[in-house]
């Protein structure tokens, strides 16, 4: 199907992807494409404008916004509706009608208290060494337990979904240290198995790897029955295909395995995104008996019979009480950097994902640590802890006792005790939103509609009763919020007259907030 919107005046929309959040909302000026095929971090087949309409298809569509039309195909139809009149009505609408909420929620220890994961401290170099000094450190320095993620690295080589010994020569004593400590802990995985080694002879034999023979079909397939060999950032593989019944239970054996035999709580589900399942990704030949977007929807529901799970890759995911993670950040303040935080996590929250992990503090992006005479900048560090402290969820993964000075530390320490003071209100926000699917970061024209907010995205309301201006700017001792109407107090207990734009001071030691006052 094959459609064109003509933009109404002056309506602003939203939709596709998060990772497109820095050129959202869509205007008239607006010029866009992206093909949800092959899409990245959250996407949804769904559009929402400031003027209450929406566009939602059941399969990914690709568009191009140009001229204040938006250009739309897909395989099945897409729908144009008219929900009301704001974007809060266009939201809920469509939410009721094409992802429902189910009232449940991840559990609370996401919220309530910080997330460390060790990607950045360890990269590939995990170890039971590496992971304990962190996990003390991070009680030495202040910082209360919550969940542990060990990344990528603990593992043999993929697809064999255990611990290498040699790093991790006793896996169940560090956990149960870990958990001594106060520490969920998580462990990452993929649904990719390296196209060499005993386990990838025996499946593509038709061996049962879990023991006894039996014809086991694993692993995507081309269409003349050898395994899919894909891409992907560590090379090619083959992949797990979770619409068959043989890979998913292959796979839970393998993490009921970990769970049982080591105490592990959960694990973070990566890779197996759209684009990885995408036919062109395929190098050995065609597959078209499943659409990647089938594949990857596979892949994420997979995941949501553990506890404990997360997800950075999904397509269609909106409505579901998942972990959701914005992608890898680099350490800067543009390109791709703190300035994008924000604006992505609106677009999440507008297409149906609440429960928002921003990046690790002072980015995820690992290739940083290899840079030659790479130096931390501390006040970004510190601002991006701060931008984070009033998210839903808040990740460090580079250790600020490492990477600071005494002042920043105690700073970015502070982000973390500022989340925590915060719990309360935020633990009442997602179970709000696990039954009326609300976001709990919510744009400004979201939350107050028609006032001319539509390109504010550096500044949110938590819930309806507090706004939050991070400062995105490096050297910024000051900075502009807007307020909107009614009376609000500042963290330091001023009171401000709202239907005003007011300057504020915002050092590196404050984050502005305020709340509404009744």
């Amino acid at each position: 199907m094959n459609i064109a919107v003509k933009m109404l005046e002056n309506e602003y929309w939203w939709g596709a992807s998060s990772s497109t959040g820095e050129q959202q909302p869509f205007g008239a000026e607006s010029n866009f494409a992206y093909d949800m095929n092959c899409g990245t971090n959250q996407t949804m087949p769904f559009f929402l404008s400031s003027k209450g309409r929406y566009i939602w298809c059941d399969s990914p569509m690709v568009v191009r916004i140009e001229n204040g039309e938006i250009h739309l195909s897909a395989r099945d139809e897409i729908l144009v509706c008219e929900a009301g009149e704001s974007l809060r009505d266009a939201y809920l609408c469509a939410s009721r009608k094409h992802f429902p909420f189910s009232g449940k929620i991840p559990p609370k220890i996401f919220f309530t208290t910080a997330q460390y994961n060790t990607w950045m401290e360890l990269d590939y170099h995990q170890s039971q060494e590496g992971v304990l000094k962190y996990a003390r450190g991070l009680i030495e320095n202040g910082y209360e337990p919550g969940v542990l993620m060990i990344d990528e690295g603990w593992h043999g080589r993929y697809g064999l979904w255990e611990f290498d010994r040699v790093k991790f020569p006793d896996p169940r004593a560090m956990v149960d240290e870990l958990h001594e400590m106060g520490f969920k802990v998580m462990l990452w995985v993929v649904p990719l198995v390296t196209s060499d080694g005993m386990d990838f002879a025996l499946a593509t034999t038709r061996k049962h790897l879990i023991g006894g023979a039996g014809e086991k079909n694993y692993f995507l397939r081309t269409d003349d029955g050898n395994v899919a060999i894909v891409r992907w950032w560590n090379g090619y593989s083959a992949i797990l295909n979770m619409c068959k019944e043989d890979d998913r239970e292959f796979l839970d054996k393998k993490l009921r395995y970990l769970i049982d035999t080591y105490g592990v709580d959960g694990f973070k589900f990566d890779g197996g995104n759209i684009r990885m399942y995408n036919p062109g990704n395929i190098i050995n030949g065609p597959q078209t008996k499943y659409t990647a977007d089938e594949l990857n929807l596979a892949w994420n529901d997979f995941g949501t019979r553990y506890e404990y799970h997360e997800y950075k890759d999904t397509f269609k995911g909106g409505g579901k009480a998942v972990v959701q993670r914005l992608q890898d950040r680099n350490h800067t303040w543009t390109d791709h950097g703190l300035t994008s935080v924000l604006p992505s996590a609106l677009v999440q929250g507008l297409i149906g994902h609440p429960f928002i992990c921003p990046d690790m503090v002072g980015g995820g992006e690992w290739s940083f640590n290899y840079v030659p005479d790479f130096k931390c900048d501390q006040e970004l560090f510190v601002r991006m802890a701060q931008c984070s402290a009033l998210f839903p969820m808040i990740q460090y993964s580079w250790a600020p006792w490492r990477m600071l000075d005494e002042k920043h530390r105690g700073l970015c320490l502070e982000a973390a005790k500022l989340h925590k003071r915060f719990s309360d209100c935020i633990v009442k926000l997602v179970q709000e939103s696990a039954v009326t699917g609300e976001p709990i970061v919510r744009h400004m024209e979201y939350e107050f509609p028609h006032c001319g907010y539509e390109n504010i995205n550096d500044q949110f309301m938590l819930g309806s009763d507090v706004l939050v201006a991070p400062v995105v700017e490096k050297g910024a001792e000051q900075r502009s919020v807007v307020l909107p109407h009614g009376q609000w107090i500042d963290c330091d207990g001023k009171e401000y007259e709202g239907d005003s734009t007011v300057v504020v001071s915002a050092p590196v030691e404050r984050l502005p907030y305020f709340t509404r006052k009744y």
